[in-house]
């Protein structure tokens, strides 16, 4: 049988940062093996915290909006189809610049944990 999840399914939680997140495989839930994937939203002129995870490597996928993403001492314009890969240990946030909400699909290996998340504010 395969290890499979909705959207619409999931319920939303915030996260640590701040983002609304929808989880759509996680290791705790759904049984896969190692990594997760989760749907996270920021409202116009809204912004996570800034953050790292200290194990965790994450690759943010953006599905639609548009964003000023801080990656250590830079700051990356994102927009819809962007990928960007933030190595463990480097802050992080994410400001939605535009005037819809900004959506984005995140992967993490290994999963996301709360307790992987350490705020820098």
């Amino acid at each position: 049988m395969p290890i499979m999840s909705s959207c619409d399914d999931v319920e939303a939680y915030v996260t640590k940062d701040g983002s609304i997140i929808r989880e759509l495989m996680h290791p705790q839930v759904h049984g896969n093996s190692s990594q997760s994937l989760a749907e996270a939203r920021v409202a116009p002129g809204s912004s996570t915290l800034l953050h790292r995870h200290n194990v965790t490597e994450e690759i943010y996928h953006i599905l639609g909006g548009m964003g000023l993403l801080t990656l250590g001492d830079g700051l990356i314009e994102v927009k819809a189809g962007d990928s960007v890969c933030i190595s463990p240990g480097t802050l992080h946030s994410i400001k939605n610049t535009g005037e819809n909400e900004l959506r984005i699909l995140c992967c993490c290996s290994p999963a996301y944990s709360h307790d992987d998340t350490e705020l820098a504010e």
